[in-house]
């Protein structure tokens, strides 16, 4: 399911070679928890795919969706300079895993052979082609030790349920005091959103924090990072984000639109606008 728009490119100084198109395949869904509004994986990846052709970056983006299927297909991979993945994790047997089986039909530790082995090809491609990795949200509850593992190396960190904290709340979130090429432009915004936080961080030279987010209630602690880049040790960039619940945050903050595209440009390897990504009001998909 490729959702095709004609790209917009910034114009290129003249006399200058055209920089060749930068691709990205977002992974989605499918939706199988949350009421209508929420999880709605397919249609915020649709519109970040549209603002992402349409970024104001000094290349042509070539975005691609496809809902309901794993990054499994090598020879799909091996073209993509980023894939982002937002969808569900391994918390209920009738679900569909983003990236790994439910952590009910596992021994809780490890994965069967054929999963091992299509986790080791993905990571293999990763580290061999430094493709960008973007994560949001549900995609991070993993409660198999071994998936755990694979995520903390791709990323820098994990979410550890149970432990950690997904509170529905309004929450007063801001950048952290680093000048991170993902956050030009980015300004604080106060939405209502099932913030994925208090993360487990462990000391990491590679890991710049980038947003942190403090909920109204007390009830819900004092908040924390809620997102995070990461320059990997092969050489590759992932990023992290912990919203991405309410589809309509997509519409009411521009400043959330800015922060997702600028963090997937950056993994990408493409150079972010100096005042950010557009962050124009998308068409709804």
């Amino acid at each position: 399911m490729a959702l095709a728009t004609t790209a917009s490119v910034s114009p290129l100084a003249a006399g200058s070679a055209p920089l060749p198109p930068v691709h990205i395949l977002l992974f989605a869904g499918p939706k199988q928890h949350g009421a209508p509004g929420r999880h709605e994986y397919e249609k915020d990846l649709r519109e970040i795919a549209w603002l992402l052709e349409h970024s104001g970056a000094n290349r042509e983006v070539k975005a691609e969706v496809l809902v309901g299927q794993k990054p499994r297909d090598m020879a799909m991979l091996e073209k993509a300079d980023a894939i982002v993945i937002d969808g569900n994790g391994d918390w209920l047997r009738r679900e569909t895993g983003a990236l790994f089986p439910q952590y009910a039909e596992t021994d809780g530790l490890n994965y069967d052979a054929p999963t091992t082995a299509a986790l080791k090809e993905f990571d293999a491609l990763l580290q061999r082609r430094k493709t960008g990795l973007v994560v949001y949200h549900y995609t991070m509850f993993v409660d198999n030790r071994a998936g755990r593992i694979w995520l903390s190396n791709w990323l820098g960190g994990a979410w550890i349920p149970y432990v950690s904290h997904n509170p529905v709340d309004t929450w007063a979130i801001k950048p952290l005091g680093t000048k991170h090429p993902v956050l030009r432009g980015v300004k604080p915004w106060t939405p209502r959103e099932e913030m994925y936080s208090r993360y487990f961080l462990p000391d990491n030279p590679g890991r710049t924090l980038l947003l942190t987010a403090k909920p109204a209630q007390a009830a819900n602690g004092t908040g924390g990072p809620v997102a995070w880049a990461y320059d990997r040790p092969d050489g590759g960039r992932s990023v992290v984000w912990g919203g991405n619940d309410f589809h309509d945050n997509m519409h009411l903050f521009p400043q959330q639109r800015r922060f997702l595209v600028n963090g997937i440009l950056w993994a990408a390897g493409v150079e972010v606008p100096s005042g950010g990504a557009n962050d124009q009001m998308p068409p709804e998909f």
